[in-house]
């Protein structure tokens, strides 16, 4: 039996869970999350809490018992708190803004790059170097900070790039010139 598995999942208020042919969905304040549950998986509200149960003892529902408790805790939190990403841009003369519903960057290409704010996550930009990622799905708003990030990687010499808020980016040292060597 899975150690996470086995936890119980609390519900805030104003968030219900319901299981019903074999699909999770998940409702609050901030929206609706479905997620499809696929082997001898069962989820049961008991009070204020959300308890997933393994039906038998395989190893592949001993595999999968963990997993679809976090994906439903991520959807609990997700449609009560929701979730957010911070990255940053570090470049000379590099700037990011939003227009309308795309985000156009100049990060040191010869033209600006525009990138099309998905449905159900929300691309705000605070500052010329600020990028902000939100929204109710944990997976899509990872996915989409890691798209803008893999526009322009951190690179170690001199630091440019777009990284995660946070995120240390070990310099390397540039090239020596070389005299006195035989």
């Amino acid at each position: 039996m899975s150690r996470i598995g086995k936890l119980p999942i609390a519900l805030p208020s104003g968030v219900t869970v319901e299981f019903n042919n074999s699909i999770v969905t998940v409702k609050g304040a901030k929206g609706t999350l479905t997620q499809e549950v696929v082997g001898a998986i069962d989820v049961k509200v008991e009070g204020t809490n959300a308890v997933v149960i393994a039906k038998d003892d395989a190893q592949e529902t001993n595999a999968r018992h963990g997993l679809y408790r976090a994906l439903i805790a991520n959807m609990v939190k997700g449609v009560s708190e929701g979730y957010q990403k911070a990255l940053e841009v570090k470049g000379v003369g590099w700037k990011v803004a939003m227009q309308g519903n795309k985000l156009v960057m100049n990060i040191g290409f010869s033209h600006p790059v525009e990138f099309v704010q998905p449905e159900g996550i929300k691309i705000e930009c605070p500052t010329q170097t600020d990028i902000v990622v939100s929204g109710i799905d944990k997976v899509a708003v990872g996915q989409v900070a890691a798209d803008l990030r893999a526009f322009r990687k951190p690179e170690p010499y001199h630091g440019y790039g777009i990284r995660y808020k946070g995120e240390n980016v070990e310099h390397k040292e540039g090239k020596t010139s070389g005299k006195g060597k035989k």
